[in-house]
């Protein structure tokens, strides 16, 4: 992953994502996330280790080491990475991380219909959207 400290895979199709994203960017000076969209056609989300309705469940990210890590972690990281360690290690207190948790499950489980992107199939479920 050259320098970078963390990669996030992350949802370009999504408007709430991208205005997470685009402030990440700005945020990180030092080039040490390396940002990687999963709505782009050359993406193989088999190199992760995870399937397209995997990746667009919720957030997952990579470490230098090759772990993968997912959900309110990756944002964890990302902060850490952008120079907010402070604020993301208070995240990780008792309360606050059962609590993040929860609501991010919550914003992953419903991100598609939130964001209007949500694609109804036969029995009215939301069905994952599939890049061209």
């Amino acid at each position: 992953m050259d320098g970078n400290v963390v990669e996030v895979l992350f949802d370009a199709e999504c408007p709430l994502c991208m205005r997470e994203i685009r402030m990440l960017q700005r945020l990180d000076k030092r080039g040490r996330i390396r940002f990687t969209d999963i709505t782009d056609p050359s993406f193989d989300p088999a190199e992760y280790g995870r399937t397209f309705d995997d990746v667009m469940e919720r957030i997952h990210g990579r470490l230098p080491d090759g772990t993968i890590i997912e959900g309110v972690e990756v944002f964890r990281q990302l902060y850490s990475a952008v120079g907010f360690s402070r604020i993301s290690s208070l995240t990780r207190l008792p309360g606050i991380s059962s609590g993040l948790d929860w609501a991010y499950q919550r914003f992953a489980k419903n991100r598609l219909k939130l964001t209007g992107r949500c694609v109804k199939d036969e029995s009215g479920a939301c069905e994952v959207p599939r890049p061209a």
